[in-house]
């Protein structure tokens, strides 16, 4: 099987092909040979008509060839280094059972800004152990560098606060992490918790009892439950009480013991809500905060955002971690990114 493709080198137009002034210094470049061991999976890797390959080419400006199981990959050395560990990343997506679509292949360009250089001409380093949180309906990756180290902190810190723009994973994945800890009984309940607080409406406005009110409010949480438990155990933890859904108000002169606890739109706290949730922590339990510092919704005349006090007084303390995302860590629709970057670039 071969994928040479003459001729192509020509077409690089990554970062590596950029070139200003007079004659800047040539980078340092390389080659490396990649092998995969099941050559089965070669066809995904590739992509159909190796779009997957020549995406990484033009985005990295590196030249990639393809014998039987073997990569050969050309370029400046940080690029080559770059595109060898998106390649590894989407083999190790594929051998863990999950598909490759645009979104993946985005976020693993994203994640190699750093590369790995080690062994780039001698040969490959061994890869870590794959950070995954499994749930009963799916097992789930990071897709990005700042997810790697959320997804760290979900495991090693008491307290993690999670800041950063819409789409970047925050909630999800604590709720992902939360579902996993429930199946595995490390805890005993699931507490998920975000303010009634929204931009031009109020709980008045809303027809119905209390539960009924408070539900739209907290439909993103529901979402994401579902999609990591099936809908039939979903309501039947709910019901038996193991898995708790509700507004803010209802954490007040509580002890939550035992129990994976998620605060989401925390932007919507003022200060004084916020201390009353941290301090309802309990013996053999994990509290993650998770909020946009700038998209607050708060009503006028209300004091500062109390994800902001919180993060400011308690950023260093041990057991607390905080994880900051970037809009370069959405891994939405691409737009996404492209959406949130227009509307900081104007507030800037």
């Amino acid at each position: 099987m071969t994928f040479d493709r003459p001729g192509h080198r020509a077409g690089i137009t990554g970062d590596a092909g950029a070139r200003t002034g007079a004659r800047p210094e040539s980078p340092r470049r390389a080659r490396v040979e990649v092998e995969f061991e099941e050559q089965t999976m070669l066809g995904a890797l590739f992509g159909q008509f190796d779009t997957n390959l020549v995406q990484i080419e033009n985005r990295l400006g590196v030249y990639i060839s393809a014998r039987g199981n073997k990569v050969l990959i050309e370029g400046p050395e940080d690029a080559v280094a770059r595109a060898r560990d998106v390649l590894k990343g989407l083999y190790q997506r594929l051998n863990t059972g999950h598909e490759i679509d645009s979104g993946a292949l985005e976020s693993l360009i994203a994640m190699s800004a750093e590369p790995t250089l080690e062994g780039i001409i001698t040969g490959t380093p061994g890869n870590a152990p794959p950070i995954m949180i499994r749930t009963r309906r799916k097992t789930i990756v990071p897709r990005s560098a700042t997810q790697i180290s959320y997804m760290q902190a979900l495991v090693k810190n008491d307290v993690i606060f999670a800041l950063g723009p819409a789409g970047t994973g925050k909630t999800y994945l604590a709720v992902a992490q939360a579902v996993a800890q429930l199946m595995t009984g490390s805890v005993q309940r699931l507490i998920l918790s975000r303010p009634a607080v929204e931009a031009g409406e109020r709980l008045g406005f809303l027809p119905g009892d209390m539960k009924e009110k408070v539900d739209p409010y907290l439909r993103p949480l529901y979402d994401a439950l579902y999609d990591c438990m099936p809908p039939e155990q979903v309501e039947r933890r709910i019901a038996s009480g193991e898995i708790e859904i509700a507004p803010i108000a209802f954490m007040r002169g509580r002890t939550l013991a035992d129990a994976f606890v998620i605060l989401d739109e925390a932007q919507n706290t003022t200060p004084a809500q916020m201390k009353m949730f941290l301090t309802r922590f309990g013996q053999n339990s994990r509290m993650v905060v998770c909020g946009d510092p700038k998209q607050v919704d708060l009503p006028g005349g209300v004091a500062a955002s109390g994800l902001a006090d919180a993060v400011g007084r308690l950023e260093g303390v041990d057991g607390i971690g905080v994880v900051h995302f970037s809009r370069a860590d959405v891994v939405r629709h691409p737009i996404v990114g492209r959406i949130v970057e227009a509307y900081e670039g104007n507030e800037a």
